[in-house]
C-alpha cells in the first residue's frame, strides 16, 4: 500500500501534468508545488521510478507511468468525491472543502470510497465543476475553455472553477460565479489585464483580473 507521501507526490505529478498541458513535469515545478527542495523532490521522484510509478530523466523531469497515473486517478476520485459530500451533506462551504478532503482521502478505504459514490447518486462533477473519475478510473471530458479563450459579446455557463485559494473561491461565490451560472463576457482590456462579466439574470458586472480569470473554465455558447 502506498503512504500518504507517495499518493500526494503522484497526484500532484499529474496535477501539474494537467496545469501545464505536457507529460513531462520540470523538478523545479514539481519541488514548488509540493513546497519541498528540489533535492527533496528529486530523492521521492527516484523513490517512485524503482517502484515503477513514475519515469525520471535527470535534468528534464518526471512523468506518470501507466501504473502511476491509475494511483493518482484514484486518489482524486477519493478527494473529489469527499468535498461533494462534505458540501453536501456536511454543508461545508465550498471554500472550505479542500482541506479537510486533503486529509481524508489518505484515510479512508476504497469500499468506503464506493459506498460513498453510491449514497450521493454517483456524481460526476465535484463542488468547484471538476470531474469525478468513475469507478473504472476513467476521467470524464469537461469540454470547457479557459474565460480567457472566450471572445467578447459571448455568452457562457460556468464549468469549473479551480481552487485559487479560500478568499478568492468566497469572492467568486459571493458574485455567484459558480458552476452552472450563466454570463456575457462585455469586455477584455489587454493592457490592463482584466476582464468584465455580466451575470445573464442579474445584469450584475464584474471585473476581474486576469489571474483570477486564469481559475475559471467556461462553455461558450455558439456563435450565431
Amino acid at each position: 500500500m502506498a503512504t500518504s507521501t507517495v499518493e500526494q507526490y503522484i497526484k500532484t505529478i499529474y496535477q501539474e501534468e494537467e496545469r501545464t498541458r505536457t507529460p513531462l513535469v520540470q523538478m523545479k515545478r514539481l519541488s514548488r508545488a509540493m513546497e519541498v527542495t528540489p533535492g527533496t523532490a528529486t530523492s521521492m521522484v527516484k523513490h517512485l521510478a524503482d517502484n515503477a510509478l513514475v519515469q525520471y530523466t535527470p535534468r528534464k523531469g518526471v512523468t506518470l507511468t501507466s501504473r502511476g497515473r491509475k494511483l493518482a486517478l484514484g486518489m482524486i476520485r477519493r478527494h473529489r468525491l469527499i468535498e461533494t459530500f462534505l458540501e453536501q451533506v456536511l454543508e461545508y462551504d465550498w471554500s472550505d472543502v479542500h482541506d479537510d478532503a486533503e486529509r481524508l482521502e489518505h484515510a479512508v478505504s476504497d469500499t468506503f470510497v464506493e459506498r460513498l459514490d453510491k449514497y450521493l447518486g454517483f456524481p460526476d462533477r465535484d463542488p468547484h465543476g471538476d470531474p469525478i473519475p468513475s469507478a473504472e478510473l476513467v476521467m470524464g471530458k469537461s469540454g470547457s475553455i479557459p474565460l480567457r479563450e472566450c471572445t467578447v459579446g459571448r455568452s457562457f455557463s460556468v464549468a469549473r472553477v479551480k481552487n485559487a485559494g479560500r478568499d478568492r473561491l468566497a469572492f467568486m461565490k459571493e458574485h455567484r460565479v459558480v458552476p452552472g451560472e450563466q454570463f456575457v463576457l462585455d469586455q477584455k482590456n489587454e493592457t490592463a489585464g482584466t476582464m468584465t462579466l455580466r451575470h445573464h439574470d442579474s445584469g450584475e458586472s464584474l471585473t476581474i483580473g486576469f489571474d483570477l480569470g486564469s481559475s475559471i473554465s467556461v462553455v461558450a455558447s455558439e456563435e450565431k
